[in-house]
């Protein structure tokens, strides 16, 4: 007993030896990489090269990790044997969890929104705290593969396993299709391949992980994954600091440097030029709703004027940027009378969103921007229907980060429950590192923008403007809506997925920096869609096909039926991501409310309450579910386009609250159905009450 006992830290040590060598040896790389990537440029190798190299190089060694721990065992595929050590684990949730819209959203948001956008580091951030303190030990003391695998065994019966299963690939397939968009915008950032093309080579590095090792792969994977993404984050962050400031401590000059917005905003906010801009884009804004009376008249005449306008430009020879910028708006028009439709609409709605101050943007430095507390009765309305999205958008994110299958599954996974509890404290410490990150790298790159972009000729305009626009005129265009050959803030459009990804270019900085940031990025996505697949291709093997349809299949079986899913499901993402959804953060976020309308209160409860019961986690999941996704279907843009909804959204909200933040709906109804139902059946029976009692009251060898 006594030797046993002793041993027990030798294999531990060891494990530990051997990890650290290997990650120490994998920074080794890639710092060598990007060392060597620095001198290439130096010595003039083609841009793409540089790019493609990143790619290559890093999405090679993640195969070859995952190659490298490709297995069939049951554990060891479904939990990754269950000996990830906390620190580990803390940085393979870190990478699940940095997807692409933390990684390339968040900063995004902020530029976009400045004040407002702090309730997704808020909200992400605290769920964290929810799933130490309410979930993760308890789960990990429960064992198993799944969250269905939990709400099986808690209330009984097939059919709680079946709508948690239903709900986690329904939540997660709106999530990893974000994630696969994020691979396509990122791969052909850094090669130049179309779209299409680049979210299928970059799937080729989610499907070698997740495919051939199950969670093992994916875990050691997502431990290199985190090293690059922050490494990709952080470089620019403080050359831009320095460059701007002197400092090489971003968050020491951030307060600097938000003055200095503040004070530029303040001076744009007034110029007429600006206030021009505005004017124009309402008028515009009413001449597409003149379009829109008579769309084949309307295309005519836009075609004769473009026409017209190339034509006047050669004759004056102007200069050669506009005379192809003049002919790349001819080549894209609109060819059928429904594209035109679609056309006239979307410039409508994007000339009214701009014909505000700032360009519409949030003031950087001023709270709940949409109105004022001491103002008249129409600006405190606005002021407390921003401050009321925000907390409920913040508690939206929490309940939803507690809920998250795929975050969930990954306790599962260390050697025990208070290893998981640990791993949580870990996995917030290297999540931190980015979010303090996020808003400080905001305000940098709006001040190059301010500063260095705003004010420029539009025949001098910064090489990015017009690679970002070739690739995705929603992310960047340009248009001299005043006709002064100035470039004002109203007419430069930037959408927030892009801050992260061009900040490089933006700032000046070499082409290598842009290609680290984009390779950063890329892990981010790929680290995320794997647990995503993994999650939803295990909701189906094991939580549906093996627990409900075929009970006697084996260990093999289920892991083979897991590994087609994850390919099926990977091609059905990918194709519906080449649509070119937009706008990561938003459907993100969206996922995160249906998260915690299907999950929390069921999760929570059956821990905390004893008489939870099975009819009424069913009554909840599905009423929180049911009245989440009714409030998004009515109030989220793309959907209310889809389904048709006509009616405005004044009619169509509940107290203002915006869609993405349905789950302040979702949760309570759900809550409030679960506790009734519950009350108004048969309390739970001796297995049940037995799991409850082990996961709250464990023995001295289960803690």
């Amino acid at each position: 007993m006594t030797a046993r006992a002793g041993a027990a830290p030798g294999p531990q040590r060891r494990q530990a030896i051997v990890l650290a060598r290997r990650y120490a040896l994998f920074a080794a790389v890639f710092a060598a990489l990007i060392a060597g990537m620095a001198l290439a440029e130096a010595w003039g190798l083609p841009r793409g090269w540089i790019g493609v190299s990143f790619l290559v190089v890093t999405v090679a060694i993640y195969a070859g990790i995952g190659f490298l721990s490709r297995t069939s065992n049951e554990v060891e595929y479904f939990v990754a044997g269950r000996r990830v050590p906390a620190v580990y684990n803390g940085l393979a949730t870190a990478a699940d969890w940095m997807s692409a819209a933390s990684f390339i959203g968040t900063a995004g948001v902020l530029y976009l929104q400045g004040f407002a956008g702090f309730a997704y580091i808020l909200g992400w951030t605290g769920g964290f705290c929810l799933v130490a303190l309410l979930l993760a030990p308890y789960l990990r003391r429960f064992g198993e593969y799944t969250v269905p695998d939990f709400l099986g065994a808690r209330y009984g019966g097939h059919l709680p396993r079946l709508v948690g299963a239903g709900a986690a690939v329904g939540v997660s397939f709106v999530y990893v299709v974000v994630q696969i968009y994020g691979v396509g915008l990122i791969t052909s950032h850094l090669t130049g391949f179309g779209f299409e093309l680049g979210i299928f080579v970059g799937l080729g590095g989610v499907l070698v992980c997740s495919f051939l090792g199950g969670m093992r792969a994916v875990t050691w994977t997502q431990v290199a994954q985190y090293i690059v993404l922050i490494v990709a984050y952080l470089v620019p962050l403080v050359w831009l600091s320095a460059k701007q400031t002197g400092s090489v401590m971003p968050l020491v000059s951030y307060g600097t440097q938000l003055e200095q917005i503040a004070q530029r905003e303040r001076e744009l906010a007034r110029d007429p030029a600006e206030l021009e801009v505005i004017v124009r884009l309402r008028q515009r804004a009413t001449e597409d709703e003149r379009k829109l009376l008579d769309v084949p008249a309307a295309m005519v005449a836009d075609e004769l004027h473009q026409s017209e306008q190339i034509a006047a430009l050669r004759a004056q020879n102007a200069p050669l940027a506009r005379i192809q910028r003049a002919e790349r708006e001819h080549a894209q028009r609109p060819r059928s009378e429904a594209q035109a439709r679609q056309f006239y609409e979307r410039e409508r709605d994007a000339s009214l969103a701009h014909a505000r101050p700032l360009a519409g943007m949030a003031p950087q430095t001023l709270p709940f921007a949409a109105g004022d507390p001491a103002g008249d009765a129409g600006a405190r309305a606005s002021f407390d229907a921003a401050r009321l999205n925000f907390i409920a958008l913040m508690l939206c994110l929490m309940m939803g980060t507690a809920a998250m299958p795929h975050v969930l599954t990954r306790y599962y996974t260390t050697p025990s429950p208070a290893q998981a509890r640990r791993s949580v404290g870990w996995s917030l410490l290297f999540i931190i590192l980015l979010y303090m990150a996020a808003p400080v790298l905001a305000v940098l790159v709006k001040y190059e923008v301010l500063q260095h972009v705003v004010g420029l000729p539009f025949d001098h305009l910064p090489q990015w403007v017009s690679r970002w626009t070739r690739l995705d005129p929603a992310l960047v265009s340009a248009h001299d809506v005043n006709g002064d050959g100035i470039v004002q803030l109203g007419e430069l459009i930037m959408g927030g997925d892009v801050i992260v990804l061009a900040a490089p270019e933006i700032g000046g900085l070499p082409y290598w920096v842009t290609c680290l940031v984009a390779a950063g990025g890329l892990a981010a996505a790929l680290s995320t869609a794997d647990g995503l697949l993994l999650t939803i291709a295990n909701a189906l093997s094991h939580d549906t096909y093996f627990r409900v349809v075929n009970p006697r299949a084996t260990a093999a079986g289920r892991v083979i039926a897991s590994k087609v899913l994850v390919m099926a499901v990977a091609l059905v993402a990918a194709a519906i991501a080449a649509l070119k959804i937009t706008d990561i953060l938003q459907f993100v976020s969206a996922a995160f409310s249906l998260a915690a309308a299907a999950f929390f209160p069921a999760l929570v409860l059956g821990i905390f309450w004893r008489r939870a019961n099975g009819p009424g986690a069913v009554a909840g999941m599905l009423a929180g579910l049911g009245v989440c996704g009714y409030y998004m279907a009515t109030n989220l843009p793309v959907l209310r386009s889809i389904l048709g909804v006509t009616r405005p959204l004044a009619e169509t909200q509940w107290f203002g609250v915006d869609a993405i933040a349905a789950g302040v709906f979702g949760v309570p109804l759900g809550l409030l159905a679960m506790v009734w139902v519950s009350l108004l059946t048969p309390a739970p029976g001796p297995a049940q009450r037995a799991l409850i009692e082990r996961m709250r009251f464990p023995g001295p060898g289960e803690r």
